[in-house]
């Protein structure tokens, strides 16, 4: 019964009026951010970092979910009716969903897709609350070489499940977490890596750094994409499903949170991961595999439940084990860390209102979102109109404001004209940006965990094989790591042999 009464404690805190204007807030502004493309939740979080520190920790958590979980909802409409994915987990939706507007039908799937966002949104926040007590008990059982190993197959998961090559993820996670050690050793007390620079005695801020990655990089890089669409539907007739909608979409949503579930646990891109994983299994099982691709009610409501079960679970490694699983994850825990709240084992028991307050809020939010959206139709398609040109520009002057007001510091203006110019380098080069951000966030607690149980076991290496969690953690990794490399291998050596 001690499960009621969590929830319970989260309901009170949740519904507190600032709390619900938060939630209310992150909801609409996470939804307007999944209806522009080229923006997204990663950025929007980045430009409200520093806001955040002004806000008490829980309503700053609670708006900061309620963006990342609405941009999921947010994306399908541009995907729908523009076929310009707001989101890249909203991809898959604009195949099916564009096709279903140039039928008339446009209404139908973004209802479709209201309803299975809705349904994986519940049923993510339930996992979370009836999982999340369970694995703390499980974690609090974790020693320093246990977190070492975690952490390490963490990483290796989040190389593995990168888009594009293997090389280039790997090498974006070891760039971070090189970063991730310039400051203090914590041990020793040695400045690394400052070059003699004071404001790098604390370390790059990760703050300052993710504003550049995301917030300059990413909108110069969509600025050089011109991205415009013609709107299928001018206006929407019907968001009313038939009972044979309502029986074409029903399986395919119950899967798709299933297998959204599982994947939005993966360090990386399990949202992404469950969306395509979801239409792949939608097209297989299909009774009319060949209506995909032109308009199948299937291939919409498969994919939006699994991209928002992922985005809800996501928070489960983050809340128990201090292991985020995206780049907003990691955002999010740093708020966490930077206000003296160390996620992991003991925050459960530690700060009891503000866990359950936020799984609260989810569900909450996803009810906000099922009543807003549909509603809003009208004025998501305006919005859609509006020039990129006239938004970005503002995009980079919240930058400029919100990274100088942390410190009051022109030193952190320059980390972050760096770091855009690294990360708009990185996609050119075609290298993801969240490894990099993980590998800066975990790199140091892995050197941390490392020394820790190197000092315990007075400094015998095989510590990491003797306890049995730790040991099926490394083995699990090098399995990962061999799967993925030997592909690679032989399609070098093929390409080699036929030169």
């Amino acid at each position: 019964m001690e499960i009621f009464s969590n929830i319970a404690l989260g309901m009170e805190t949740a519904v507190s009026p600032f709390n619900l204007f938060y939630c209310l807030i992150g909801c609409l502004v996470g939804t307007l951010v999944g209806v522009l493309p080229g923006i997204g939740p990663t950025a929007t979080i980045a430009l409200l970092l520093p806001l955040t520190y002004q806000l008490d920790p829980i309503g700053a958590l609670i708006m900061l979910a309620g963006i990342y979980y609405g941009a999921q909802y947010g994306g399908s409409t541009t995907s729908i009716l523009v076929k310009l994915p707001g989101q890249p987990e909203s991809v898959v939706t604009a195949i099916d969903g564009y096709e279903m507007a140039k039928q008339g039908r446009g209404g139908i799937a973004l209802a479709t897709s209201a309803y299975g966002s809705f349904f994986a949104g519940t049923a993510g926040t339930l996992l979370i609350a009836f999982f999340a007590p369970i694995l703390t008990e499980f974690a609090l059982q974790i020693r320093p070489a246990d977190n070492f190993s975690l952490m390490l197959l963490a990483l290796v998961v989040s190389i593995a499940v990168a888009h594009g090559s293997i090389v280039k993820a790997g090498g974006m996670l070891l760039l971070g977490a090189l970063i991730g050690t310039v400051g203090t050793d914590v041990n020793e007390g040695m400045h690394r890596y400052t070059f003699g620079i004071m404001n790098l005695y604390d370390g790059v801020d990760i703050v300052v750094l993710v504003m550049g990655l995301f917030g300059v990089a990413e909108t110069i890089r969509a600025l050089e994409t011109h991205m415009s669409g013609k709107i299928a539907v001018e206006k929407i007739t019907s968001l009313m499903p038939t009972k044979k909608d309502i029986r074409d979409m029903a399986n395919p949503i119950v899967r798709g949170t299933g297998i959204g579930a599982v994947l939005g646990l993966l360090p990386g891109g399990g949202a992404l991961l469950a969306s395509f994983a979801s239409y792949a299994l939608e097209k297989r099982v299909s009774k009319t595999p060949e209506q995909f691709g032109k308009g199948a009610i299937a291939g919409v409501a498969g994919p939006e439940s699994a991209n928002n079960a992922a985005a809800q679970t996501s928070f489960i490694p983050m809340l128990t084990l201090g292991i985020p699983a995206n780049v907003v994850m990691a955002m999010m825990m740093s708020v966490m860390i930077m206000r003296g709240i160390t996620p992991g084992p003991s925050v459960i028991a530690e700060q009891p209102a503000l866990v359950w307050a936020l799984v609260a809020s989810m569900w909450i939010g996803n009810a906000m979102l099922l009543a807003l959206n549909l509603p809003l139709i009208g004025m998501w398609v305006k919005i859609v109109r509006i020039p990129y040109e006239l938004m970005y520009p503002a995009i980079l002057i919240l930058c400029v404001i919100g990274v100088y007001s942390l410190n009051n510091s022109v030193f952190d203006l320059y980390v972050m004209i760096v770091a855009g110019a690294l990360g708009y380098l990185a996609l050119r080069l075609g290298c993801e940006l969240a490894p990099f951000v993980l590998g800066m966030l975990l790199g140091p607690l892995l050197e941390v965990n490392m020394q820790r149980a190197l000092l315990l076991s007075r400094g015998d290496p095989l510590v990491f094989f003797q306890r049995p969690m730790s040991l099926v953690c490394l083995i699990m990794a090098v399995l990962i790591l061999v799967a993925n490399v030997l592909p690679s291998v032989r399609r070098t050596r093929d390409e080699v042999m036929i030169e």
